[in-house]
């Protein structure tokens, strides 16, 4: 079918509103982060929300009725709801380029991207309601502003019909399990990187003497990242599996050893290993957060050098 040029530039237009509103979002989470207020009694009341267990509170408990917040406080209430305005504008950019193309919106490199960091966005307002984790809002929309600026500007292709080799159901489901799955490992892999930071403070006070204390606390950091990667692993998985089925319908077996292929499942093993070793040996804090960090640096290696520079059956090397 003829591609609607209309709707595709206004998903080009969502999309750069949506990128636009993520980086004004950012810019007040920095806000809140620099300048908001870190107590001893938030700090507790952070471990408690946590499900840290019994914390003993020695600071008078605060008096009863409305509380009056201060400006930054204010600046992250902003950044929340400008974040949510943000993942609005990007479904629609989605929605739009799919109904441009006829097709589901994650047939290249651009639209995969697109799909990756909507899903970390989303992962993240869902964590926030759970953990009291606000002022880690701009570490996670860095690396999503970032990949959504090399989408639009290094990335991006005109809306149109895939190649024949991916006109299959298998695009619908294979590539969005693992766009989804693999979104959702990045806020684990952001939170485990600053899961380091505040351990490293407590070791040695005087290593990111300025960041750290204004980080919650390492026991909400571990609990967030674990909590999020058991959540996004069998989603991984599952994407592992039909990429497996699809490769032996379309190319006659079920795994060759491409290259993306490979580092799929070397992350996966990772990531595997960071489960295991947390649910059997009791690997928590320094050590599971290294681990972590490595099945996400495996995952961005294999989104963008795999994808974009070496040469096999998933390579998007010329994209752009």
């Amino acid at each position: 079918m003829p591609v609607n040029t209309n709707l595709a530039t206004f998903s080009d237009w969502a999309y750069t509103s949506a990128a636009a509103v993520y980086i004004l979002a950012m810019i007040f989470y920095l806000v809140e982060q620099a300048f908001g207020r870190v107590t001893k009694r938030a700090q507790a009341r952070e471990l408690v929300t946590a499900g840290g267990g019994d914390t003993v509170l020695d600071e008078p408990q605060a008096p009863s009725g409305p509380v009056e917040r201060d400006r930054p406080e204010r600046f992250g209430r902003m950044a929340v709801a400008l974040t949510v305005l943000g993942v609005l504008l990007h479904v629609g950019s989605l929605v739009l380029r799919g109904l441009a193309a006829g097709r589901v919106p994650w047939g290249n490199m651009y639209e995969y991207g697109a799909l990756f960091c909507l899903v970390a966005v989303v992962t993240w307002l869902v964590m926030l309601r759970k953990f009291p984790v606000r002022r880690l809002g701009a570490f996670v929309l860095v690396p999503v502003v970032i990949l959504m600026l090399i989408g639009g500007m290094g990335l991006y292709t005109d809306a149109a019909p895939v190649q024949p080799a991916l006109q299959s159901y298998w695009l619908v489901i294979h590539v969005s399990v693992i766009s989804a799955a693999s979104g959702m490992l990045l806020v684990p892999g952001v939170v485990s990187l600053l899961f380091m930071v505040r351990a490293a403070n407590e070791a040695n006070p005087g290593r990111f003497a300025r960041l750290a204390p204004r980080l919650p606390a390492a026991d909400v950091l571990d609990r967030l990242a674990y909590r999020t990667t058991v959540f996004a692993f069998p989603l991984y998985t599952f994407g592992l599996i039909c990429g497996a089925i699809w490769a032996e319908s379309a190319w006659g077996r079920f795994w060759g050893w491409d290259p993306k292929e490979t580092t799929a499942f070397v992350a996966w093993v990772i990531y595997a290993a960071y489960l295991h070793a947390r649910a059997t040996a009791g690997w928590r804090g320094t050590r599971a957060a290294v681990v972590n960090v490595l099945g996400f640096a495996t995952m961005v290696f294999n989104l963008f050098f795999v994808n974009l520079v070496t040469t096999g059956l998933h390579s998007y090397a010329g994209v752009g």
